[in-house]
């Protein structure tokens, strides 16, 4: 795992980076593995409070490798389907290397520099929150290869651009800045060093009750396709879920007394 994308786990935030800067990065079998066992194993750490995902080298990731997938084809191996479902998950294995991230139990902030192109994009699409580097390139760039973008792109899409820039964007794959990503929705903020302007968001969030952080990205993940009578109820039922609990407790206590909280781990 450690070979394509490396982990340094520091007071709750964990700096996720793939790991493979000779290729910018790009999907191969190995990445799409180690991206969805370090996603699943991070997951399961109830010390966990923030992610940062990168992309050493010059890039955050160039999309998906072909040349390594027709080396694999022509090399004969009977290697899994990418495409293949595994029982219960709503996504397939190539959808998981994004989907990972937008079902992680805590934020995940991605910095993206150099260049985010179809598969990359969608991955950085699942993060929570997107700093991009003002020169920074992003392409839905699927059509290009002839394909579709498949890997949560439109499901992640549908929520962040208006629907016609969607279609645009997925019908002509065309190369956007960093800033223009921002105007369209496609990025949060710009920044000159965003993996820095990540990292120090990320901080801020670990420094929150981690009961209510892990129950906002629950209430939002699934406010964004409830109906009106379910999201009012979904907020009801989520906020009982951290009300009077010892971390909820100690963040007014701390605010009264001006210091800083000393929360638990979730159990």
């Amino acid at each position: 795992m450690q070979d394509r994308v490396s982990v340094t786990l520091e007071d709750g935030v964990a700096d996720v980076r793939l790991n493979r800067p000779e290729k910018l990065n790009g999907l191969d079998r190995p990445m799409f593995e180690a991206l969805v066992g370090t996603g699943r194993q991070l997951a399961t750490n109830r010390s966990l409070r923030a992610v940062v995902l990168s992309g050493a080298g010059r890039a955050f990731c160039a999309g998906l490798d072909f040349a390594s997938f027709i080396a694999e084809a022509g090399e004969g191996r009977a290697e899994p389907s990418l495409l293949d479902r595994e029982d219960g998950s709503p996504a397939n294995f190539a959808q998981s290397a994004a989907w990972v991230w937008a079902a992680m139990p805590v934020p995940v902030v991605a910095a993206v520099h150099g260049v985010a192109y179809g598969g990359g994009l969608q991955i950085a699409l699942a993060a929570d929150i997107r700093f991009v580097a003002p020169d920074a390139r992003l392409s839905v760039m699927e059509i290009k290869w002839g394909l579709v973008p498949d890997m949560t792109g439109p499901q992640t899409l549908r929520h962040l651009v208006r629907h016609d820039v969607m279609r645009e964007l997925t019908f002509t794959g065309r190369i956007v800045s960093g800033a223009e990503a921002v105007s369209l929705g496609l990025a949060t903020h710009v920044a000159e060093r965003p993996w820095e302007a990540a990292m120090a968001l990320a901080r801020e969030i670990a420094g929150k009750s981690p009961d209510a952080i892990r129950a906002a990205k629950r209430l939002l993940n699934r406010a964004v396709t409830a109906t009106l009578e379910e999201g009012l109820r979904l907020e009801e039922e989520i906020q009982r879920s951290v009300l009077g609990r010892p971390n909820q407790l100690e963040a007014v206590q701390a605010n009264l007394e001006k210091r800083a909280p000393q929360f638990r781990d979730p159990s």
